[in-house]
């Protein structure tokens, strides 16, 4: 995979896990609560993940429903767990 596919693939992880615990990183963004450099720190943070399939398959057994949390492996799980508590 290409280093611009691989970056693709976990800015998508990264977007998806988000709405996945009820973040609209768009939002944070606009509403400066987080910044680019930040979103670009959680998508490389993600790159170096030991498990991007189980998260696809932890993504899409929690589609439709909003999670209490990211899963425990998730390395931007405490970036969205204050972004969750922020838009609460």
């Amino acid at each position: 995979m290409s280093n611009r596919t691989v970056l693709k693939h976990h800015a998508e992880l990264v977007d998806r896990m988000a709405h996945a615990v009820g973040v609209d990183l768009e939002e944070v963004v606009f509403r400066a609560q987080l910044d680019m450099s930040e979103v670009t720190d959680a998508v490389m943070a993600c790159t170096g993940c030991t498990d991007p399939e189980g998260c696809q398959h932890w993504l899409k057994a929690h589609e439709g429903a909003v999670a209490d949390a990211a899963p425990g492996y998730c390395r931007n799980r405490d970036l969205f767990a204050d972004l969750a508590g922020d838009t609460a």
